[in-house]
C-alpha cells in the first residue's frame, strides 16, 4: 500500500484524504517504533546509570545538552540533502537523486569528523563551564569524550537513514535503528557494571563485565551507533533499488546542488545552535539548583521522549510525503498532507500526553530509586504534559516545511520564543520555584510556539495549485 500510494502521489493521481491517512501513517509507523525503540534505549540507559547513584546521573546529565546540541548540527547538515532526494525522487529524477545522495553523505560525514575534534577539544573544561560541581566533572569529561568518538558515526547514520526515508523506504532504516537499540542495552550490560557471579541449574558461574561505570554506557551507545551506521550505509550504496552506487558518469558536486543544501540546512543549524546554546544555559539555570534537581531535570527529558517520539515519527513522513509532492509537482496536495500530519500528531501527543500525567511517578521510579528525584521529576512532567499538543504542532510543523524547501521561517519561531519567552522566564522561575520554574516556562514556550505553527500553516500559499 506505501509503494503504490507514493506512487500514485508521484504520477499525479488523485488520492482521497483517507488514502492520505493511509499514507501518513504507513511512512509514519516504522518511523514511530523506531523513535519509540530509542527511547527505550535511552530509558534503560538512564536506568542504568540512575542506578550508579545521583552523582553519576549527574554526570551525563550535565552534558546531555551539549551532546543535543552536535547531534542537531548533524540533524541540519542532514536535511540539506535529504530534501533535495525528496524533490528529485518525486520528479522521479534517479539519477540525480543518486548523486545528492552520495555527496550528502560524505559532506556531513566531513562535519561530523569535525565535530569530533571540536568535542574532543573542551571535553576537559565543559562541565566546569556548564556550573557543574567539582565532584561530578571528571566522570561527566569521561563520559563526553567517549561520546565524541560516536559523531562520525552518528553523520553517517543519519544521513544514510535519511536518503532511504526520503525515498519512502521507512522500513529498513527504522529496523536498524531498533537492532542499535538493542545491541545499546547489551553493550552497556556488559561494559556499565561489574563482574559477578550468578547461579544457573545449581551451579556458579562467573559473569565478565567490564565494570566501567558511566564510561561504559557512552562505549556501549558508540559501538551500537558504529554497527547500525555501517549497515545502514550499505542498505544505501549497496542494496536500494534507485539510490545505489551504479558504473555511470559521476556527477560533481555543483554550485546549485550546494546553494540548495546551505539554503535548507544553515537555517536549521541555525535553529539548533541557537535551541542547544539555550538548552546548554537552561542546564547553567538547573546546575546550581544540586545534583538532585540535575537528575531529576535529565530523568525528566528522557521520560517526556514517551509523548513527542511519535511526534518525530510523524514529522519524517511529512517530508517525505510533502518532498515528494513538491518534486511532482501537487503543491496543493502537499499543503493538504501536511494538514493532515499536523492533525495526526496532535492528536496522537495529547493521548500520550495524559498518560505521561496520570504516570509520570511510576515512570521516574523505574529511573531512580531516590525519592527526591522521582517527586521532582514527576511534577516537572505533569506541568510539560499541558504543552504536548502543540508541542506536536512544532516538531510535525518542521517537518511539512521542511517538505517545502522552507527552513528559514521555522527557524526563526524557535529562536524567538526560546531566548525571548523560555530563558528569561525560566531563569526568574528557578528562583523562587526552582526546577518547576524551568519547566512552566518550557511549557508556555512551546503552547506559544505551536500556535504560531498553525497559523503560519493556515496562511502558507493559500493559492497553491497542481502542476499534474
Amino acid at each position: 500500500m506505501k509503494r503504490d500510494l507514493l506512487a500514485d502521489l508521484r504520477s499525479g493521481k488523485n488520492l482521497s484524504t483517507r488514502e492520505m491517512l493511509i499514507l501518513t501513517l504507513t511512512l509514519a509507523m516504522p518511523s514511530i517504533i523506531a523513535e519509540v525503540s530509542y527511547l527505550f534505549m535511552s530509558f534503560i540507559d538512564a536506568s542504568m546509570v540512575g542506578s550508579l547513584g545521583a552523582n553519576a546521573s549527574a554526570s551525563v546529565g550535565i552534558v546531555a545538552t551539549t551532546t543535543w546540541l552536535l547531534g542537531g548540527i548533524i540533524r541540519s547538515a542532514t536535511l540539506g540533502f535529504t530534501v533535495q532526494v525528496a524533490h528529485l525522487y518525486g520528479a522521479e529524477n534517479y539519477k540525480e537523486a543518486r548523486a545528492v545522495s552520495l555527496h550528502g553523505v560524505l559532506s556531513v560525514l566531513f562535519i561530523g569528523l569535525g565535530l569530533m575534534t571540536i568535542a574532543l577539544s573542551i571535553s576537559s573544561y565543559l562541565p566546569g563551564w556548564l556550573g557543574g560541581q567539582q565532584e561530578i566533572r571528571a566522570d561527566a569529561t569521561r563520559y563526553f569524550v567517549i561520546y565524541a568518538f560516536s559523531l562520525p558515526f552518528m553523520a553517517l547514520n543519519n544521513t544514510s537513514g535519511g536518503m532511504l526515508q526520503c525515498s519512502g523506504n521507512m522500513k529498513i532504516p527504522s529496523i536498524l535503528n531498533v537492532v542499535s537499540c538493542v545491541l545499546d542495552v547489551i553493550f552497556n550490560f556488559f561494559f556499565i557494571y561489574p563482574s559477578k557471579t550468578i547461579h544457573i541449574l545449581g551451579q556458579d558461574i562467573m559473569l565478565h563485565r567490564a565494570g566501567m561505570g558511566i564510561r561504559g554506557a557512552a562505549l556501549g551507545t558508540t559501538l551500537a551507533t558504529m554497527c547500525c551506521a555501517l549497515t545502514m550505509s550499505y542498505f544505501l550504496f549497496i542494496r536500494s533499488k534507485n539510490l545505489k552506487l551504479r558504473r555511470e558518469a559521476r556527477k560533481r558536486f555543483d554550485a546549485k546542488e550546494l546553494k540548495t543544501a546551505l539554503q535548507i540546512s544553515l537555517p536549521v543549524a541555525f535553529q539548533n545552535i541557537l535551541s542547544g546554546g539555550a538548552q546548554i544555559v537552561a542546564t547553567g539555570i538547573v546546575a546550581p539548583l544540586g545534583p538532585v534537581a540535575i537528575s531529576a531535570n535529565s530523568f525528566a527529558v528522557t521520560t517526556e521522549g514517551f509523548c513527542y517520539m511519535p511526534g518525530y515519527g510523524i514529522s519524517a513522513a511529512a517530508t517525505t510525503m510533502v518532498g515528494q509532492s513538491i518534486g511532482a509537482g501537487r503543491k496543493k496536495t502537499a499543503k493538504k498532507l501536511g494538514w493532515i500530519c499536523m492533525l495526526s500528531g496532535m492528536v496522537v501527543m495529547t493521548i500520550t500526553g495524559a498518560l505521561m500525567y496520570i504516570f509520570a511517578y511510576h515512570l521516574l521510579g523505574l529511573l531512580s530509586p531516590v525519592n527526591d528525584i522521582k517527586n521532582l521529576g514527576a511534577a516537572v512532567l505533569r506541568i510539560e504534559a499541558f504543552a504536548e499538543p502543540f508541542f506536536a504542532a512544532v516538531i510535525v510543523g518542521e517537518g511539512v516545511f521542511r517538505g517545502f524547501k522552507d527552513t528559514l521561517g521555522p527557524s526563526i519561531i524557535d529562536f524567538a520564543t526560546m531566548w525571548v519567552i523560555r530563558l528569561p522566564l525560566a531563569y526568574v522561575l528557578s528562583r523562587s520555584i526552582g526546577l518547576r520554574g524551568v519547566w512552566v516556562a518550557m511549557c508556555l514556550q512551546l503552547i506559544i510556539a505551536g500556535i504560531i505553527f498553525l497559523i503560519r500553516m493556515a496562511l502558507k500559499n493559500r493559492n497553491l495549485t497542481d502542476l499534474k
